[in-house]
């Protein structure tokens, strides 16, 4: 009877433990804690082994003194034996008693898988422990170089990491939390890891201390999980905000008193956003990214001057540009808003034709920008103040002949932008808008979102049966998405903290987006009226003629009018300062120019000038 009991314990056990590890490794759990698979049926044997070689020992010691306490040791000292393959085989063998037959055979062949499973599973913590000890001394190896730490590895973060070796030969990429699964995808992931010669650490980043990094090296860690709820929570930590164990908490101190050090953050949940408004950074530079932001900013950096350069004249001089966006989601909404105040520049106008099937997207858009909607503002020319004209055609679908005879009323197109939510319909609503643009006999630069990369470089030459290209740009893709000119670019940042500094502090560029995405804006929108030969643009505050600090605040007013409206903003109802709400985003200054106090008209000078 006792051999079913003992029998039963350990069996029992085993499978619990099994299945636990299982669901464990299925579900979600913090990895480089301890309760991790390995960890869980390493325990799991154990335990169930020395319960089983309890009865064992119970018989062979049965007529010694203190048999009790001898049999617990030596079932523990043979259990330790299987673990490292040199377990007496021939106990098992031979001092099995069970009444059945049967069962003595079941527990000994329970016993006997035991010992084969014990020496794999000290093979392979034998095998992890050196991996991470020989991450450990790479690292090490490598403290005197830049230092990039990623919280996971997954095709946005080796995007990244990617584009930085390319960018940085003597860089240190690190990737932490990455385990051995058996799938496909993992196995890719990690062959790339190693091609870029990434260290990759099993414990997650907020259980390794990188703090040993030499003081006069750079660090950057970037906290781009797939749950953005976890990167605001492990960002937090990082930074000693919220809770951690002692090793964690120290690390954290270290972190955000250290100089050279950035965090970015990828999560847009406003959630995160409030959250990290209130941590303590200390001198840590933190970043909350938003891709799509991030992409479209790049994109009129580096090419927005193409929307100048497009433009068509009209019979008064003015140059219209005039622009189709084809979708309201996230990629399209933004792009819409970006194009009311990029585009704000003296000799030109903007003109934006927005469809989208859903017979609400105006009124969504209209609630997250009303005075940029507003009847007082959209489609009127004011003197001093921004000019748009945005309209939108709601509940008209791609594809229809809805859309076809709407698009061909709109016989001036210079620009047209298509994000319908997924690579295969913007693909096909690009190609087809070009070919109705062929009719109209218009070419317009059409550009599209597309997420695969490999789709993306298959676009780039695309042409019909011909050879008559398509000549459609695509963005937003993973390769270009998270690479370091849109993530990490050091030239659009370093020109938008100049711009901040000429009215705030550094620490409030880094601390509050409000003042961050501001300054961007304000720096991208300079590159382009250099480009554009705007009077005075080129030159400092100091160096400016008093016609050209007129057109430069004008200028710089009706851009900043255009940006906060898009961002939401509304006037306050009185020019006094402290009528001004942010947290109903109402702004004393949103007025026309010519409404402002000289000092305010400085300081658009001053922002609006080398």
């Amino acid at each position: 009877m006792k051999w079913i009991i003992w029998f039963t314990v350990a069996a029992a056990l085993f499978v619990c433990t099994a299945v636990y590890a299982l669901l464990t490794a299925i579900g979600k759990y913090k990895r480089g804690r301890v309760l991790t698979p390995f960890n869980i049926m390493f325990f799991g044997l154990f335990v169930s082994s020395a319960i089983s070689l309890i009865p064992i020992y119970g018989e062979v010691l049965k007529d010694t003194s203190l048999h009790v306490m001898k049999t617990v040791l030596f079932a523990l000292h043979h259990t330790f034996q299987m673990f490292t393959l040199d377990a007496d085989k021939d106990v098992i063998l031979n001092n099995i008693n069970c009444d059945s037959p049967a069962l003595q055979a079941i527990y000994s062949g329970f016993l006997s898988a035991m010992t084969v499973i014990a020496p794999m599973l000290t093979f392979g913590f034998v095998i992890s422990f050196f991996k991470n000890l020989s991450a450990h001394i790479s690292y090490i190896l490598h403290r005197f170089s830049d230092a990039y730490i990623f919280s996971e590895l997954n095709e946005k973060s080796l995007a990244l990491g990617s584009d930085i070796r390319r960018r940085n030969r003597r860089a240190v990429i690190v990737y932490t939390d990455v385990f051995d699964n058996n799938d496909e995808a993992s196995y890719e992931r990690l062959e790339r890891a190693k091609e870029i010669r990434a260290i990759c650490f099993k414990k997650d980043i907020l259980a390794i201390n990188f703090m040993h990094h030499s003081k006069k090296s750079p660090i950057t860690f970037f906290i781009i999980g797939e749950d953005e709820t976890e990167n605001a929570s492990q960002t937090l930590q990082l930074v000693g905000t919220d809770g951690g164990c002692e090793k964690a908490k120290r690390i954290a101190g270290s972190c955000k008193n250290r100089e050279n050090t950035r965090l970015f953050v990828f999560s847009n949940n406003t959630e995160s956003e409030l959250l990290l408004n209130k941590a303590d950074r200390g001198s840590l530079k933190i970043r909350r990214v938003n891709k799509i932001r991030s992409v479209i900013n790049e994109t009129f950096y580096s090419e927005g001057t193409k929307l100048f350069e497009e433009a068509k004249a009209g019979e008064d001089g003015i140059k219209t540009i005039s622009a189709v966006v084809v979708g309201t989601g996230r990629f399209g909404t933004e792009m819409i808003k970006a194009l009311s105040w990029y585009c704000q520049m003296d000799g030109y106008r903007i003109k934006i034709n927005v469809f989208d099937k859903d017979e609400k997207a105006e009124d969504r858009f209209a609630a997250s920008a009303p005075e940029l909607m507003s009847e007082e503002y959209n489609g009127v020319h004011i003197d001093g103040e921004a000019e748009y004209t945005i309209v939108f055609h709601s509940r008209i679908e791609t594809g229809t002949k809805a859309f076809a005879e709407k698009l061909a009323e709109i016989t001036d197109v210079t620009y047209a932008f298509v994000s319908l939510g997924n690579d295969e319909d913007n693909i096909r609503a690009a190609v087809d808008m070009r070919m109705l643009f062929e009719r109209m006999r218009v070419k317009p630069r059409i550009q599209t979102v597309v997420f695969n990369t490999a789709e993306k470089n298959a676009l780039a030459d695309a042409a019909n049966f011909r050879g008559q290209k398509y000549d459609i740009d695509v963005i937003g893709d993973t390769q270009t998405a998270y690479s370091e000119a849109v993530i990490l670019n050091s030239e659009l940042e370093g020109c938008a903290l100049a711009r901040h500094l000429k009215w705030g502090s550094e620490d409030d560029f880094w601390r509050y987006e409000y003042n961050y995405n501001s300054s961007v804006a304000s720096a991208i929108h300079m590159k382009a009226r250099i480009a554009c030969k705007i009077p005075g643009a080129d030159k400092s505050e100091d160096e400016l003629t008093d016609e050209e600090r007129t057109v430069i605040e004008r200028l710089e007013h009706r851009r900043w009018n255009a940006y906060m409206r898009s961002e939401g903003y509304i006037y306050s109802g009185s020019p006094d300062k402290a009528s001004r709400n942010d947290l109903g985003k109402m702004h004393h200054d949103l007025v026309n120019c010519a409404a402002l106090p000289d000092e305010e008209k400085r300081k658009d000078s001053r922002v609006g000038t080398k």
